[in-house]
Order: structure tokens, then C-alpha cells, then sequence
């Protein structure tokens, strides 16, 4: 007998990365799907948009509109001119979530990574959907993901009227 555990939530991948919008093989995206996936999330899909203001603020805007409750961008958070994912997810925020962009610089830099001080991800809320940019490196996105995945569980359960 099987019994299923409880699911954390809906989520959707957005892979910021010029080469996987045109069709070169996506390693990040089934990366930050296993380990959401493992976190107890339903990830819808993930899909992936080049470093583009627009495209970005529309895939994330589309995940929100879409209902689900958590969404994770991987990539364009450094300082070239093509990072623009901080400033896509800034117009889609109704409020920023400092804590969590500190607290995944800051378990980066502990775990060896001098570029994880250098990211300008961003998270935070739109609607009742989680929003939250990591970088867009393996390392990064284990890293990340394993501060992340408590912190998502606790934002979701608050955004949904389920913590008390």
C-alpha cells in the first residue's frame, strides 16, 4: 500500500539562457525539477525564455495568472548587460522577500561560492504566488535550492491561508 505524500504546491520552471530558447539541450530546468519535485512540489512545466526583459517578465507573469504557487527562475541574475532577470521580476512583484535573496547569497558564499555574493536575484510575492530567481549554475541551483526548499514550503502554506 501506497500512501501519497501531501504536495507543497504547484510550481513552474523559467530557464533564463539564450541557447536553451533556441533549442539547445535545458540541463538546469530537469535539475530545479527534481529537486522541487523532491521538496514535495507538482511542477507544471519549464520552460525556457532568453535573457529578455519582456520575455521573462511575460513568462512569469503567465505562471502567476496560471495559479501556481511557486516559481523559480534559473539564470540572468549576474551583472552583464544581458542579466535582466532581476529587473523582469521587479515589475512583476507586489512585495519584495529580502530575507530569502540574503539568505541564498548568503548559503552560497558559506558554501565556497565568491559568485553567490555577486547575484542580484530577487524574491518575493505576486498575488499568492512565490517568486524567486536563482543563478542560473548547477552549483547554484543545488545550493539554492536546498535553503529554498523549507522556506518555500512555510511562504506557500502562508500565502494559501494553510500556517497559522
Amino acid at each position: 500500500m501506497e500512501i501519497d505524500a501531501p504536495v507543497a504546491g504547484r510550481a513552474l520552471v523559467v530557464v533564463v539562457d539564450d541557447r536553451t530558447a533556441h533549442g539547445a539541450e535545458d540541463s538546469i530546468g530537469p535539475l530545479v525539477t527534481e529537486l522541487l519535485t523532491e521538496a514535495g512540489f507538482l511542477v507544471d512545466a519549464s520552460v525556457s525564455v532568453q535573457a529578455d526583459e519582456v520575455e521573462i517578465r511575460n513568462a512569469l507573469n503567465t505562471a502567476v495568472i496560471g495559479g501556481v504557487d511557486l516559481v523559480i527562475s534559473v539564470g540572468g541574475t549576474g551583472m552583464s548587460p544581458r542579466d535582466v532577470t532581476p529587473e523582469a521580476t521587479s515589475q512583476v512583484l507586489d512585495r519584495e522577500l529580502p530575507g530569502i535573496s540574503e539568505a541564498l547569497r548568503s548559503s552560497g558564499r558559506v558554501a565556497g561560492s565568491l559568485d553567490a555574493v555577486l547575484s542580484r536575484g530577487l524574491a518575493g510575492v505576486s498575488g499568492s504566488t512565490l517568486v524567486v530567481n536563482l543563478a542560473g549554475t548547477r552549483a547554484a541551483v543545488r545550493d539554492g535550492m536546498a535553503t529554498l526548499s523549507p522556506l518555500a514550503s512555510r511562504v506557500v502554506d502562508e500565502l494559501s491561508g494553510l500556517a497559522e
